[in-house]
């Protein structure tokens, strides 16, 4: 994880500028650089990193004796960097894989590259001797990018909202802050003055389409059909090879585990492949939740059953009241559900920065919505429908799952490892029938499950698990976290004020209590800014008026099954 920032044809002085950049310093702890662009006294880059790769040259703007014409800052990680190079026969300066991106640019153009990267990034790339500029960004947006862009021309590009909200302008009114899309590259005309141009934005992937560096993946031949054996066993070689090839750093792995389906399994892959890659260290997952919380529970017995050395993060609910202003600050959101869900995200992540030395996370973010997870899918009219809405849900990962994981972790200079969201993978997956991969026997993600059941990963009891909403498994069954903020929130919130939500927040205006309260903190940090969020996360098909799990008929806890 890194903090990425960026400014073209600044009138003001870069030095004043330059201020905003240090409000993403979190995303990276371990060094940071500014640096002006020759020739261009009002064109700057800023860095920060946390060294994962090449801790001797991995700095940036990463620049290259062989092309010193191209800048590059960029937030991510590439795995193919070494396939790249051998089919093209690359000559790479540094160990860092994302010099590859140059390399890739320079041999076929700015669409060839972005469509030949598999990983998640977000990059800046400027082109003095052609006078562009290129932003991109990966297809499901797990690395964030936003920017501004004026009437007149001036650019800001950053990681984070916040590293762009107070930048000075010439021009007035002063020009929005928006999010970069996911799956896009954009390119702009550089002008002599530092100002710049958009000529185009194009989209270069969609997660249904079999991304073109396909060819150039180590699984190469999937065997073809739908029967069921065949498409389970493909399932597991391209959901093993996207945690496989997510082992690459120099710093120490560790797993956040909820003892959910899709932890679970990313963590049970984890210990075996790092065992067979030789990796030495006994790799660290990690638990939060209230005590005695479902979460907790299900965590401890998968810990056990896969050998990983567990840590157990115990918060009350004083502690998880206290946090969601922080919380929100870092998201840059007020949708419920990612709040509620965020602070127990914020808390276990800001426990593994402050008293162990594991710095690579993997997750399981993504499998819901790829694999129709979610508790509401039960009430799909079809699985064509379904299969349109596990699309949609892809689509907006940046605005809810992906976001919350990316800067719940990055506020405490961690790096997120999400393999549920390889290219291969969910190209594959999106691939199969819809009745495929439509809830089986009461039971969601059961295509997902019964392609591990023979594979001992996990325990039968955490592979068959109901699903949790994150937010509700770390609280006790009895009480849901969110009741709890709930009825705290009660009494800060009168009727009135919530009455008179839809004139003083039209955009998305809140409709309870406690989505009044996180907009008042939102609108606090980020005023005017609404619009990044386009509609709250809410379940579908069902009149749902809260987006958590526990509101649900459906819904089952480990407590429920037990005693049926």
């Amino acid at each position: 994880m890194c903090g990425i920032w960026a400014l073209f044809g600044s009138d003001e002085c870069l030095s004043v500028q330059c201020l905003s950049a240090m409000k993403i310093a979190h995303r990276g702890p371990d060094a940071f650089r500014f640096e002006n662009v020759n020739g261009y006294t009002n064109c700057c880059f800023g860095f920060h990193r946390l060294a994962i790769v090449d801790q001797l040259y991995g700095m940036q703007p990463i620049r290259v004796k062989k092309f010193p014409f191209l800048w590059l800052v960029y937030n991510g990680e590439i795995y193919n960097f070494k396939q790249l190079q051998k089919h093209f026969g690359f000559d790479y300066q540094t160990l860092v894989d994302g010099e590859v991106i140059l390399h890739l640019y320079s041999n076929g153009g700015i669409e060839q590259t972005a469509s030949l990267l598999d990983g998640v990034f977000a990059f800046i790339l400027l082109d003095t001797a052609n006078r562009k500029v290129f932003l991109g960004r990966d297809t499901y947006g797990v690395r964030p990018l936003f920017k501004v862009l004026s009437d007149d021309g001036f650019l800001g590009v950053c990681s984070e909202a916040k590293g762009l909200i107070n930048l000075r302008h010439s021009v007035s009114p002063a020009p929005k802050v928006q999010p970069f899309p996911p799956g896009h590259y954009e390119v702009f005309d550089l002008k002599s003055n530092g100002k710049v141009a958009s000529v185009e934005q194009v989209k270069f992937h969609t997660g249904k389409d079999e991304p073109l560096h396909a060819v150039y993946d180590t699984v190469t031949n999937l065997q073809s059909g739908f029967d069921r054996e065949t498409v389970k066993s493909n399932i597991r070689l391209l959901f093993e090879n996207a945690v496989r090839k997510r082992l690459m750093a120099h710093r120490r792995i560790g797993c956040l585990l909820s003892g959910g389906l899709d932890s679970s399994l990313v963590s049970a892959l984890l210990i075996k492949l790092s065992k067979e890659s030789g990796i030495s260290y006994p790799v660290q997952t990690f638990a939060i939740g209230m005590e005695d919380s479902p979460d907790l529970l299900a965590a401890r017995k998968v810990a056990a059953h896969i050998g990983s050395e567990h840590h157990e993060v115990i918060f009350d609910f004083e502690e998880g009241i206290q946090a969601i202003d922080e919380v929100i600050f870092s998201l840059e959101t007020y949708d419920i559900t990612t709040i509620r869900a965020s602070v127990g995200m914020y808390l276990v992540s800001k426990y593994i920065r402050k008293k162990t030395d594991s710095v690579v996370i993997f997750s399981g973010e993504g499998s819901d919505e790829l694999t129709m997870g979610y508790i509401y899918f039960h009430k799909a009219p079809s699985p064509e429908e379904a299969a349109e809405d596990s699309e949609r849900l892809l689509k907006e990962l940046y605005m809810f799952d992906v976001l919350r994981a990316d800067r719940t972790t990055a506020a405490h200079g961690l790096e997120l490892r999400v393999p549920f969201l390889d290219h291969r993978f969910t190209s594959y997956y999106m691939s199969l029938p819809a009745e495929l991969r439509v809830p089986k026997n009461g039971v969601e993600k059961y295509l997902l499950r019964e392609a591990f059941e023979d594979s001992n990963l996990l325990p039968k009891e955490i592979l068959w698990r109901p699903k949790e909403a994150f937010s509700d498994g770390i609280a006790s069954v009895k009480k849901s976290w969110y009741t709890m903020i709930q009825e705290q929130i009660e009494q800060q919130i009168d009727d009135v004020m919530l009455e008179k939500s839809e004139s003083k927040f039209p955009i998305n205006p809140p409709r309870t209590k406690e989505a009044y309260y996180y907009r008042q903190i939102f609108e606090k940090y980020y005023p005017g800014n609404s619009d990044w969020l386009k509609h709250y996360w809410m379940p579908k098909w069902i009149n749902a008026t809260d987006p958590s799990a526990r509101t649900l008929k459906h819904y089952k806890s480990d407590t429920t099954e037990n005693a049926l």
